[in-house]
């Protein structure tokens, strides 16, 4: 007898449609034969489902049993079809009979007692099926609320095999999943960290403020105990919450390589993303043979955080230059090839020499001028270029640390961030840029054209610290974003002024 199941399994974060069919051959020689494709996982299943099947009071085939998996091309490298195949081996076997009526989709690991388990990417099957024209998805208990958030489709969720073999036959009626937005951004939405802990740092504050306000890169170098991460570690709090479609885009990353929390449905904070200095190139940008999000993609919608800049393997830095610019990933295989998103806002800080203190007003600096020029070079100039802003992050002087008084908080800084956002919303209304640092060069032609004292003023930066035409574009996106912080229709000398104060380090750093 011969059953068909549908399900899903995961090709990089992409939900690809998987035919399950099982064909149990009476009187023939006992033996499981699995075929199309199955990687190590998926072939040491059949003991597992077996196992199950006996513990959950069901009578394993004792006939030819032939499984197989369609498309025969497409790898599959997941226990997530555990669940499908039982499923069909107890139609196949006739102890079960599928309700017709329903088109539906079954995933799910199961464990050797029949309970089923979470497994991964389900946000993108719920997202698959729905699109395809399936009605329903069972899912294990513990993806239920992460499954339900996507409409237009009844997430069922099930605790083992029994409850699934009953709602596939009909004769135990399982209520949809209810998902709330509301009671989900309270649980999950809200942050523990604030500006108002960063004692002083009100310029450094400033700076990452404008950052924010137009998505900007940012990079801090100031000695060690400065608070570069403190700074670092709180922009996400000044950041506009996530879109739901932002929300989605950057759960269905975090859903594929299993790293949302325990009872989490989505994600509702920006993500940070802080990688060791030993990261390689796989770790950063993601690869595999079935290729995996990396830490850029890892970062989608949020801050990619890169401590100690010059300790990075210079090629692993320059791997970032592609996805900076293009805001994805893309990774070809034999099987093909997998684009991942990464619109990322990149941080990054680093000391300003080898011991760290040079320029410290109260510690000595024990670097020569060779050590410090093989430091620094470890940077490479065309990624300098792709980082907007350069600041230095000075010691915080006693009697900023000894006040009581609170500093500017997260909520304050959002506030203005905010605006500078709404501004910049209706400006690209209808475009595919939305914030002034990804702004093309013709936007850059249309929306920042400067009065001739503001352009006087440009012209003599560039000429005075010999900067790209890169960083020309850069200093005009970001006196962009100041007048729009300053609520302002026009870029004002003023504007442009401090946006060439955060281009400063190329001078005083780079060039000796």
């Amino acid at each position: 007898m011969l059953s068909r199941l549908a399900t899903y399994t995961l090709f990089g974060i992409e939900a690809r449609a998987v035919e399950v069919e099982v064909d149990i051959s009476p009187c023939a020689l006992p033996k499981t034969i699995l075929v199309g494709l199955a990687e190590a996982a998926v072939k040491e299943s059949t003991h597992r489902i077996e196992r199950a099947l006996v513990n959950s009071g069901y009578n394993r085939p004792d006939d030819r049993v032939v499984i197989n998996l369609s498309p025969a091309d497409l790898p599959k490298d997941a226990a997530s079809l555990d669940l499908p195949i039982a499923l069909g081996l107890l139609i196949a076997d006739g102890q079960v009979e599928e309700d017709p009526r329903r088109r539906v989709v079954y995933v799910g690991e199961l464990a050797l007692d029949g309970t089923l388990r979470p497994v991964k990417g389900v946000l993108s099957m719920a997202l698959a099926a729905r699109d395809s024209g399936r009605t329903h998805i069972v899912v294990p208990a513990g993806n239920a609320r992460e499954a339900a958030v996507v409409e237009g489709i009844d997430v069922i969720s099930a605790a083992s095999l029994a409850e699934a073999v009953g709602f596939l036959s009909g004769q135990l009626p399982l209520d949809p999943v209810v998902f709330s937005w509301d009671n989900a951004r309270e649980d999950f939405g809200r942050y523990d960290i604030d500006y108002v802990d960063v004692k002083g740092q009100e310029l450094a504050k400033r700076a990452a403020m404008v950052a924010a306000a137009g998505c900007h890169h940012l990079l801090m170098i100031g000695s060690p105990g400065t608070g570069k991460t403190l700074l670092s570690q709180r922009i996400c709090t000044i950041l506009p919450e996530l879109e739901p479609e932002e929300s989605l885009e950057t759960t269905r990353i975090y859903s594929a390589v299993a790293l949302l929390e325990s009872g989490q449905p989505l994600m509702l904070r920006r993500p940070f993303r802080a990688p060791h200095h030993t990261i390689s190139e796989a770790g950063l940008v993601g690869g595999g043979s079935i290729p995996q999000p990396g830490e850029i993609s890892l970062a989608h919608n949020g801050i990619l955080f890169l401590d100690e800049l010059p300790e990075f393997n210079r090629r692993t830095l320059e791997v970032l230059r592609q996805p900076l610019e293009d805001q994805t990933v893309t990774i070809s295989r034999a099987m093909g090839s997998v684009t991942f998103p990464a619109n990322v806002m990149l941080v990054v800080a680093m000391n300003p020499c080898p011991c760290g203190f040079r320029g410290d007003p109260k510690r000595q600096c024990t670097c020569n001028p060779m050590q410090i020029e093989r430091y620094l070079s470890r940077i490479s100039g065309p990624l300098l270029d792709r980082i907007d802003i350069h600041i230095e992050v000075p010691p915080v002087p006693f009697r900023e640390l000894s006040d009581r008084a609170d500093g500017t908080s997260s909520q304050q800084i959002r506030d203005r961030v905010l605006v500078a956002r709404k501004l910049q919303a209706d400006r690209f209304r209808g475009a595919s840029v939305r914030v002034n640092g990804k702004m093309k060069p013709q936007q850059i032609r249309r929306y920042c054209q400067l009065r001739p004292d503001a352009e006087a003023m440009l012209k003599h930066a560039m000429e005075d610290m010999g900067l790209s035409a890169r960083a020309h574009d850069k200093i005009l996106r970001i006196s962009r974003t100041i007048a729009d912080l300053a609520e302002s229709d026009h870029i004002e000398a003023v504007h442009v002024s401090e946006a060439i104060n955060y281009r400063t380090l190329d001078r005083n750093y780079w060039q000796h």
